[in-house]
């Protein structure tokens, strides 16, 4: 069992955790991530390892709230308990002195940059960070990526906050304005986002490396379940990656792996929602009585 330490919401459906898990703390470096379950019934969640406190033994965790197995986590709270906490997986990011490194991070792809930016600027890098979200309130880990990056440009879709425009179009101006050359990026975010950022990248041959989200189950490349095709040959994220050369990644084949549990997805979410409802109207029955 594994103890949950600390909470906070980021964000709407955003939450941060901090749980117990010395070993776990000890051996991370940046671009792992573990494999958590709520119980004994739980569905396996890979999620980036974002931050580490060696001293306190404690691993933080990063999750939005999106389905059926992601709510049950976010549920819980300070003081409770985690079935199994698995990590660190996956390959590290490969962390090179390469001049102006630039990472950027879309949504919750921002708890994974976080930790790259804080290698890469240790690794003695000039560092430019690019966030963004929807709207303001999804933007994460600004004050965390403003105290170690030596830039940072934040993009909100809806220009409530920040740059108005998508994360791709403040990356291809930082390219194209004749200022310090950029020499590697670094992404995370959703699939089009990703793909976006390479398409980005790729006319002006800058080194350009994604995290990709497959679906996961086992996290040690038994389940083929995160296999991913990349420069035309087949890998799996869990134990191959989770990060990629982005020029070489087949986006709309993963774009379409990603959609292949989503009705199933739905069904469980509503047939959740009517076991609450029956159990609210017992609890009301029984307070009339």
């Amino acid at each position: 069992m594994f103890k949950i330490v600390g909470k906070d919401e980021l964000g709407p459906d955003v939450f941060r955790f901090w749980i117990e898990a010395p070993r776990v703390a000890k051996a991370r470096r940046a671009g792992q991530f573990a494999i958590v379950r709520v119980d004994d019934q739980g569905e396996r969640i890979p999620l980036t390892i974002a931050d580490v406190d060696r001293d306190q033994g404690t691993i933080s965790l990063i999750v939005q709230r999106v389905g059926f197995s992601t709510r049950r986590l976010c549920e819980k709270e300070a003081g409770e308990f985690l079935r199994d906490v698995v990590g660190p997986l996956g390959k590290p990011t490969e962390i090179e002195r390469v001049g102006h490194a630039v990472v950027v991070g879309g949504g919750v792809g921002t708890a994974v940059v976080y930790p790259q930016a804080v290698a890469l600027k240790d690794a003695g890098n000039y560092v430019t960070s690019i966030i963004g979200g929807r709207t303001k309130s999804l933007v994460i880990l600004e004050d965390e990526l403003k105290a170690i990056s030596d830039e940072l440009i934040v993009c909100t879709d809806d220009g409530s906050y920040g740059r108005k425009g998508f994360v791709t179009m403040a990356l291809a101006d930082l390219i194209t304005s004749g200022g310090r050359p950029v020499d590697a990026v670094f992404a995370a975010g959703p699939v089009p986002m990703m793909k976006a950022v390479a398409a980005t990248t790729r006319p002006h041959g800058i080194k350009t490396v994604v995290s990709l989200n497959p679906i996961m189950v086992d996290g040690t490349g038994m389940c083929g379940g995160c296999r991913v095709t990349v420069g035309g040959k087949t890998y799996f994220a869990c134990v191959d990656g989770p990060e990629f050369d982005a020029h070489q990644v087949d986006f709309d084949e993963l774009a379409d792996r990603l959609s292949a549990y989503r009705s199933h997805e739905r069904l469980i979410q509503e047939s959740q929602k009517e076991e609450e409802c029956r159990l609210d109207a017992q609890i009301e029955k029984v307070k009339g009585k």
